[in-house]
């Protein structure tokens, strides 16, 4: 008779320590696009202008993308994404990947790290939707960097997302047309719950928030804030 309870506990156990893992890889993800998001925009001489990030409408932060291989060079990474609401107040994060392979390496960099900057609602749409190519359902150009993007060439001003890279510890803007940007929905549900969609993170529908991505909301919120010093 004990045979049925024992099978049961240790079934239970298993659960527990699946449930107990799940997010994990999630979780480091979320620290490692904050980490990226702080060393960028604390170089004020090199930050993506505050202006623009005032103005985005989304923005999302992709750590270490990897090359993945030397003849077709292609890309492989996962981030974050978040998104302005009405109220000006940044959104919790919903995880993303991208691929691709025109991601502008430096020469003999494995990886780097890919900051979006999203200028309309269209690109938004697109990407909560499922998933889009950068350059062809969304105009990119490379980012400008600095204190201010007054200086923006045509292309930047035209583009709905503006794109970054940082490599070897430079932050410039890259060519990102071919890349595909889509949602993770695995990742998602890792951190906030089985059945949840982007669009219910995105506005806010879900309960229980892991400290590690609203740090990242937060860190956002923060640099929306702050002003740009007068020169």
């Amino acid at each position: 008779m004990f045979k049925p309870i024992a099978r049961f506990i240790v079934v239970a156990c298993a659960l527990w320590s699946i449930g107990a893992h799940a997010g994990e890889t999630e979780n480091k993800r979320a620290r490692e696009a904050t980490r990226v998001l702080n060393e960028i925009m604390q170089a004020p001489d090199r930050r993506i202008p505050g202006n623009l990030l005032r103005d985005a409408h989304a923005v999302a932060v992709i750590p270490d993308v990897i090359k993945a291989g030397l003849v077709l060079g292609g890309r492989h990474g996962n981030g974050l994404l978040a998104v302005k609401g009405a109220d000006g107040s940044w959104s919790n994060p919903a995880f993303v990947s991208i691929t691709g392979g025109s991601i502008g390496f430096q020469a003999g960099v494995q990886s780097t790290d890919v900051v979006l900057v999203f200028r309309s609602q269209r690109g938004v749409d697109s990407i909560v939707h499922g998933k889009f190519t950068l350059g062809a359902d969304a105009s990119v150009a490379a980012g400008p960097v600095g204190r201010n993007a007054q200086a923006s060439t045509d292309a930047q001003l035209k583009a709905e997302i503006l794109s970054y890279s940082r490599a070897r510890g430079l932050f410039a803007g890259v060519a990102l047309d071919g890349s595909v940007l889509s949602i993770n929905h695995d990742a998602d549900q890792a951190v906030y719950g089985e059945g949840v969609t982007p669009r219910r993170i995105l506005e806010g529908g879900v309960g229980t928030v892991p400290e590690v991505v609203v740090d990242f909301r937060d860190r956002l919120e923060e640099y929306t804030a702050q002003q740009e010093p007068e020169r």
